[in-house]
């Protein structure tokens, strides 16, 4: 089993930045791949960034390309977020998710999910 564990949101202004961390437990030699995703309110859950756990592929959404940034640190089992040029329409609670299976956009595809964390980006 494979646990994941969200942390570092939090309330910034328009055209700040924040850093997500996932925190990555368990049986981590099982995990292929980490997506970041986010959910606003009254909309459906949608793919931000994926990269697989070696790091050789990273992946985007085209809202977020040039802007975010996702990395990991195999020692520290932890995958990063970097979000820079914040606006409004990235506030959603960003969940952090694993898979044994290669990146993919669809949720669905991530066994492994953890609680989330919220960013509120102010005008």
């Amino acid at each position: 089993q494979v646990q994941v564990a969200e942390s570092g949101g939090g309330l910034v202004q328009a055209g700040g930045s924040l850093r997500l961390s996932c925190a990555a437990s368990g049986r981590t030699v099982n995990i292929y791949a980490v997506a970041w995703f986010r959910q606003a309110p009254g909309k459906e859950r949608e793919f931000v960034a994926a990269q697989t756990w070696s790091g050789g592929s990273i992946y985007y959404a085209d809202s977020v390309k040039g802007r975010f940034t996702i990395s990991r640190d195999n020692a520290k089992n932890t995958v990063y977020l970097q979000m820079n040029g914040l606006k409004p329409e990235d506030t959603a609670v960003y969940f952090c998710a694993a898979s044994e299976k290669p990146p993919m956009s669809a949720p669905n595809e991530y066994r492994y999910w953890g609680p989330g964390t919220q960013v509120t980006v102010s005008s």
